[in-house]
């Protein structure tokens, strides 16, 4: 009996450890993800403000949609919303 409790203990010490790295990786995660977003959207900020301060009418709105974007891609995401709302003007 006393066999058989011991490995019962040393897996649900196992189980224990494995579901404490996956909610870190998965906290790490979504941490990870909404500093893009927040940065992102600091970034689109700033942007549109210099260029319509510039004059350039090349405009990304600030949204759930960009802020999604940014927080997935990072910084390539604003990228990629700015070259997206400049196409037209080529």
């Amino acid at each position: 009996m006393e066999k058989q409790m011991g490995m019962f203990v040393i897996a649900g010490a196992c189980l224990l450890v494995l579901f404490i790295v996956m909610v870190k990786n998965k906290l790490e995660f979504i941490l990870n993800f909404c500093i893009r977003a927040v940065m992102g959207g600091i970034a689109i900020y700033g942007i549109n403000f210099l260029l319509e301060a510039n004059g350039i009418d090349c405009r990304v709105g600030l949204n759930l949609w960009s802020l999604l974007t940014s927080g997935t891609l990072g910084f390539s995401g604003v990228s990629l919303l700015y070259a997206v709302a400049a196409f037209p003007l080529l």
